[in-house]
């Protein structure tokens, strides 16, 4: 994975920094660019190889939120990051994480990443219109649903799917 943040989570963040969670932060790539934006960030992931060099930047919650307990219950955050990450049981743990009024800037996989890699597995890749669902009713700031053709050097050939959402006050 390249050290370059997300290109959509760059296009999306607020302009004014304020909290932020970077779920499934790994070794920090958007987790470091929203530090030096001012962002105050936490950053969530199982592998403490990967996050303990991200310790200076941010809060660090070690945790494997796939098989232990939501570790952030009753925190929101002004924007929640989601890159390359998908547990359906924490969909509404992840939306719960938003501020009323608060951003949620999510991309990974989708349906057809089988077809010409890896993840493979359906529960790792997202269905037709799957991150529309898990917004419905916010508002879609940005949605695509698309194959990127691994044109830019920073994104290999890959089935994506992205939501740019606002949690209504």
């Amino acid at each position: 994975m390249s050290p370059t943040p997300s290109a959509w989570l760059r296009r999306f963040a607020p302009a004014t920094p304020g909290t932020a969670l970077d779920l499934a932060c790994g070794s920090g790539r958007n987790l470091a660019w929203l530090a030096a934006a001012g962002w105050r960030v936490t950053g969530l992931d199982r592998d403490t190889a990967a996050t303990a060099p991200l310790r200076a930047q941010a809060e660090i919650i070690d945790a494997d939120i796939e098989s232990g307990p939501w570790p952030l219950a009753g925190r929101r955050f002004d924007l929640v990051v989601v890159c390359n990450y998908l547990w359906r049981p924490l969909l509404g743990d992840i939306r719960a994480a938003v501020e009323p009024g608060g951003w949620l800037v999510w991309e990974t996989f989708a349906d057809g990443q089988q077809s010409i890699g890896r993840p493979s597995r359906p529960e790792f890749l997202l269905q037709r219109g799957e991150l529309l669902r898990v917004c419905e009713g916010w508002n879609i700031v940005a949605y695509e649903d698309l194959f990127e053709n691994g044109a830019k050097a920073e994104t290999p050939p890959r089935f994506v799917q992205r939501v740019a959402a606002v949690r209504p006050p």
